[in-house]
């Protein structure tokens, strides 16, 4: 019937590669085998001109959405994260491509052992998740003069000491859930003080008391218990 589908209709989007050595033999494969189709010569002795003709237009179909899914340099949403930089070269090539993301608004680089973007400049954007890396201190973060939200959960930064960097932007929005800076004396009334246009800390909007100067003799009855 005509709408039953092929047990091979799974994978008609799927891509094909030739691969010319291997030890797999014909019972162990689990999935559809794709052969390659006639070649040009072949349809035209045929005289199905019209296959070959419907073949070239897929494949120029083909090369433009693959040109346009690859067009990230130009892209004003990326997400990057889960890289598995794990050799120095790597590593090189990664920031060479963050250099490159000049128009960049929204940048997703969680989870990739990032450990100093400093050189990096991303003049556009708006929203930074760089969740999960190895980012010490706010100086090893990349210039981002029009942030708005920035996430660095995850990471191990000890020292609010460079969040006046941020002073002068639009930032609204910043988390710093798990990193050691969290359990400094002050924490949220630092953070505001340094920052006078932050509207919400680690998802808890300004309260008052994020504001006012707290009661020395208040710390010196508590107790903190890391």
């Amino acid at each position: 019937l005509p709408f039953l589908k092929l047990p091979s209709d799974s994978f008609k989007y799927l891509g094909w590669c030739d691969i010319e050595e291997h030890g797999v033999r014909g019972n162990q494969l689990r999935c559809p085998r794709v052969r390659e189709g006639p070649s040009e010569e072949e349809l035209f002795f045929r005289k199905e001109e019209h296959t070959l003709r419907k073949r070239k237009q897929a494949t120029d179909t083909e090369k433009w959405e693959k040109k346009l899914q690859e067009n990230w340099e130009n892209c004003a949403e990326l997400n990057l994260s889960f890289q598995d930089l794990g050799d120095l070269y790597q590593v090189e090539n990664f920031k060479r491509i963050l250099r490159r993301l000049i128009r960049v608004e929204k940048l997703w680089l969680v989870d990739n052992s990032l450990t100093d973007l400093s050189a990096i400049r991303l003049p556009r954007c708006r929203e930074l998740n760089a969740n999960q890396n190895h980012f010490t201190s706010f100086k090893q973060l990349p210039k981002i003069p029009q942030i708005q939200h920035l996430s660095l959960a995850e990471n191990n930064i000890t020292s609010l000491s460079g969040i006046s960097a941020f002073r002068h932007s639009p930032l609204e929005s910043l988390i710093l859930k798990r990193n050691p800076c969290e359990f400094q004396e002050r924490y949220r009334q630092i953070v505001f003080s340094s920052l006078p246009n932050l509207k919400t800390l680690d998802g808890i909007p300004k309260l008052p008391e994020d504001c006012s100067c707290p009661d020395v003799s208040f710390f010196y009855r508590m107790c903190t218990i890391l």
